[in-house]
């Protein structure tokens, strides 16, 4: 892969002879430009085996730009890096047949990664996205790098058809995500629907989803349409699918594997089109092991999994949040508010373990309650302090505090106190390494700032072995703003 030639146009020169020097040491032969003008320029030469751009540049915006070049030479990997970092720019960079897009900041390891992949597997990307997305409200809404894996996911995934497990804690936002793979997907002109197991009794699950004829069972008086074929030519949203009873999971395991089903009483096979999308809070590997939850269902829905984090996690995003639920609060027959940056700051202290969706009650309550115009950091201490929110740590790691062997024997004693004078179940150990893996992971993150490369040395262990229990453990990370 040496002597290849990469193509780098950005105008903050910073960027450009870092590029330039990373790119050098890894045996490539770069080229940078401050414009537009230049890169295309380039193109239309024939140069470069691969470009790398920032979006917006001083005498065009790459977005008007790449089209041109794709048109020219699509088999020509582009990679877009922008510091505008919505889903809006990870989803047009895929709409305009960007290989990959990276926020800024990057990390270098990550862009060399998405170079050599670039270089093997040279894609094409069809543009998919109808013009009137561009100034509709985002669907979701964030800048912290958890939030843009999650743009990233939505953009790779978006024009295919595979299935998709959302998963985080209640309030986390995951229809908002399911809404967007569908609302940027091919299938946006067909209907969303969405189905919650958990609020529904569980006999009359089978007959939700897959309708029933009539006489089917008591109380059944006619024919009766369900969600899938509602959802025909859209998108199927499957709420908290680990509450889902075995037996309708059997029947979802079958039109997933065959795209077909029958009524419930019925006996003529229907043939479906629609994209499953699923979403849970609860750990579904337990629920396997407690035999409560299809292994073979898990793994069809489980094809492209998406985490959610909490917003303990991403602090950094409570302003965007904040502000943005303050606007949408005017449309309720409230006052134009705004918040105070100390306000921001008192708000970014605080766990919400009621995750985005207590944010948004949080701020339609103070936004109700306080007639000033500007809302101070006095007046959310106040509604933190009625609404009794628990106070955060100053550090993302609850127990950072502690010495780690004061923190193991506190699990100990609380196992042994648990059972009383009997030992506790077999088992004990795997427990216990459980407990303290993930906040021993967190804090060895919090110390490197999360560098993951200086996390492993920390802890003595390989990066791939640390990637891999990061990601087992659903560990999100988001280094608190200096």
């Amino acid at each position: 892969m040496t002597n290849r030639e990469i193509l780098i146009a950005d105008d903050d020169a910073s960027i450009r002879t870092v590029l330039t020097q990373a790119l050098s040491r890894a045996g490539f032969s770069p080229r940078a430009t401050s414009n537009a003008a230049t890169l295309w320029r380039w193109a239309q030469a024939g140069d470069g085996d691969l470009i790398i751009t920032d979006v917006v540049m001083p005498d065009e915006n790459a977005f008007n730009l790449i089209p041109l070049i794709k048109k020219l030479r699509p088999q020509l990997p582009i990679i877009v890096m922008s510091a505008e970092n919505t889903i809006m720019t990870a989803i047009k960079a895929s709409e305009k047949g960007a290989f990959d897009y990276l926020p800024k900041p990057f990390d270098l390891k990550e862009l060399m990664s998405v170079i050599e992949r670039a270089l093997e597997e040279p894609k094409e990307h069809a543009v998919s996205l109808n013009q009137e997305h561009e100034d509709e409200q985002l669907p979701l809404i964030g800048r912290s790098l958890a939030m843009q894996e999650i743009y990233r996911m939505i953009a790779r995934v978006m024009k295919t058809d595979l299935s998709v497990m959302i998963r985080g804690e209640s309030g986390t936002g995951k229809e908002l995500v399911a809404r967007a793979l569908h609302d940027f997907s091919k299938r946006a002109t067909g209907p969303f629907i969405a189905i919650n197991m958990a609020a529904i009794p569980r006999e009359l699950i089978e007959s939700e989803l897959f309708g029933h004829e009539k006489g089917a069972f008591t109380g059944a008086q006619g024919r009766h349409q369900g969600r899938f074929e509602q959802a025909e030519g859209g998108t199927l949203f499957l709420d908290e699918i680990g509450d889902m009873p075995i037996e309708a999971q059997t029947r979802l395991l079958r039109v997933l594997q065959e795209g077909e089903y029958t009524r419930v009483g019925g006996r003529v096979p229907m043939k479906t089109n629609v994209r499953i999308v699923a979403a849970t809070h609860r750990d579904l590997q337990k629920l396997i092991q407690a035999g409560t939850f299809r292994e073979d269902l898990y793994y069809r829905l489980n094809v492209v999994p998406i985490n959610v984090p909490p917003l303990r996690i991403r602090l950094d995003d409570i302003s965007d949040l904040a502000h943005h639920f303050l606007r949408k609060a005017q449309t309720h027959g409230l006052e134009a508010k705004r918040f105070e940056a100390d306000a921001i700051k008192q708000m970014q202290k605080h766990q919400w373990p009621g995750n985005v969706r207590e944010l948004e009650n949080f701020v339609q309550r103070i936004a109700a309650l306080h007639p000033e115009e500007v809302i101070t950091s006095s007046c959310v201490e106040q509604e933190l302090e009625n609404t009794n929110i628990p106070i955060a740590p100053n550090d993302p790691l609850h127990d950072q505090d502690k010495e780690l062997p004061d923190f193991v024997a506190n699990h100990l004693q609380t196992y042994f106190a648990t059972f009383g004078a009997q030992l506790p179940p077999p088992g004990l150990y795997e427990r216990v390494i459980k407990d303290v893996e993930k906040p021993l992971i967190l804090a060895a993150l919090a110390a490197t700032n999360g560098n993951q490369i200086k996390a492993s040395q920390l802890l003595g262990i390989n990066r791939n072995t640390l990637r891999k229990k990061i990601k087992d453990l659903e560990i999100f990370f988001n280094p608190l703003r200096n």
